[in-house]
């Protein structure tokens, strides 16, 4: 596999105070890697260190070259004054035209909300259009923080099959960070359990049994990592179509050529 990222022994010292030590993982491609910790454990810190809105203190971090990031922050900040539409929000990317956006909207099965104010969306809606966003750079490497908060269960359930399909379509690596326990563990490849430090990784099926994870989040947050199933018998009132027709994506090409 294709190697996009790479943290070794990775640290953050901010005040003389550890946030980060001796991190060290990497992310390749079609890999979805989870990250799972307490508040307080560093986790946004990794996401801006990854990002290189922060440099480390120590340890070294290596980057595919020319490597393109889609990122899906935890929430954004509206003007209230300021009304926006979907279709505006998505033309500060100044490289898409409206052709562009729709398809890339249709990705996240939210083109129906084109002209809808940004201000009235639900959570799982701004969620899919900051999704969509994201996937407008066609990101090698998309990272969501905490891509579910705000969100219902069914919502949830919506959001993680179209994070699953976008690894497939854009042949991309994903690193979540989440405080799921077992809705995300369906569509992970790989569990980092983050305390300042990795306490433990691996598949769902060993984290859960980890005494490192067990410590952290007690014997009831290790039984909510076992898989979660959902029964699709009917229909999201999120979205127009059931979310078993979300499989049915096609990569648009934003009027140029890929030569991945």
């Amino acid at each position: 596999m294709t190697q996009l990222i790479k943290l070794d022994n990775v640290s953050v010292e901010i005040n003389h105070q550890k946030i980060l030590y001796d991190v060290s993982l990497s992310i390749s491609l079609n890999q979805i890697i989870t990250v799972l910790g307490p508040n307080g454990a560093g986790k946004s810190t990794l996401v801006k260190v990854i990002l290189g809105l922060m440099d480390q203190t120590s340890g070294t971090i290596e980057r595919l070259p020319n490597l393109t990031i889609g990122y899906v922050p935890q929430s954004i900040n509206l003007n209230p004054t300021l009304p926006i539409t979907v279709e505006r929000f998505m033309r500060l990317n100044k490289q898409l035209s409206k052709n562009d956006i729709v398809e890339t909207l249709s990705l996240v099965k939210a083109e129906y909300l084109l002209k809808r104010s940004m201000h009235q969306l639900s959570g799982g809606e701004l969620q899919r259009v900051l999704l969509a966003q994201a996937l407008a750079k066609r990101p090698k490497l998309l990272i969501l923080d905490e891509p579910t908060q705000g969100v219902d269960v069914n919502g949830q359930v919506l959001l993680y099959d179209l994070i699953a399909d976008a690894k497939n379509v854009f042949n991309c690596g994903i690193l979540m960070v989440s405080h799921d326990l077992h809705l995300v563990m369906a569509k992970t490849d790989e569990v980092i359990c983050l305390n300042h430090h990795i306490c433990c990784s691996g598949t769902p099926a060993i984290v859960s049994n980890d005494p490192e994870f067990i410590s952290l989040f007690g014997q009831h947050g290790a039984s909510q990592i076992a898989l979660y199933k959902h029964h699709h018998n009917h229909q999201h009132d999120c979205c127009k179509q059931p979310v078993e027709q979300t499989k049915q994506i096609k990569l648009p090409d934003f009027g140029r050529k890929n030569n991945d």
